[in-house]
């Protein structure tokens, strides 16, 4: 599980959380995701800014629903004793107009002493591409 890899982060495990979060979020499960984060985790996403699981959950579960096909890459940028920063890439096709879109962004994330994300903030870009144009399937 995500929350027993623990700071201080090596590459190794810096790299294990990417992959661990990459899974969890490619599986479209807000429970499952919500896991990696402390019961008060506070996330900024573009213009959202929530606390807490329950929130995370409401968040995804909306997310997804719109996002359909929902496929995302995440790639290790850096690390420190308890941080990690990514870039993601991701793309979804839109429930309401059938638009292919992609995402490219970061995300910077601290972790508690347990291993579980207590921090996230999140800076993405969305934009149309051809469904002929996807890079992730």
């Amino acid at each position: 599980m995500s929350k027993d890899i623990r700071p201080p982060f090596t590459l190794e495990s810096a790299l294990a959380k990417v992959k661990f979060a990459e899974d969890a979020w490619n599986s479209r499960d807000p429970e499952r995701v919500s896991l990696g984060y402390t019961v008060n985790s506070n996330w900024r996403n573009r213009t959202e800014f929530f606390t807490g699981r329950e929130n995370i959950k409401a968040f995804l579960t909306k997310k997804w629903a719109r996002e359909q096909d929902y496929k995302l890459m995440k790639e290790l940028w850096c690390y420190t004793d308890n941080r990690i920063a990514v870039r993601f890439e991701y793309e979804y096709r839109d429930a309401e107009t059938g638009q292919w879109m992609r995402c490219h962004g970061n995300e910077l994330w601290e972790y508690d002493e347990d291993g579980l994300m207590r921090r996230r903030d999140m800076s993405g870009n969305d934009y149309p591409i051809n469904e002929n144009d996807r890079r992730y399937k």
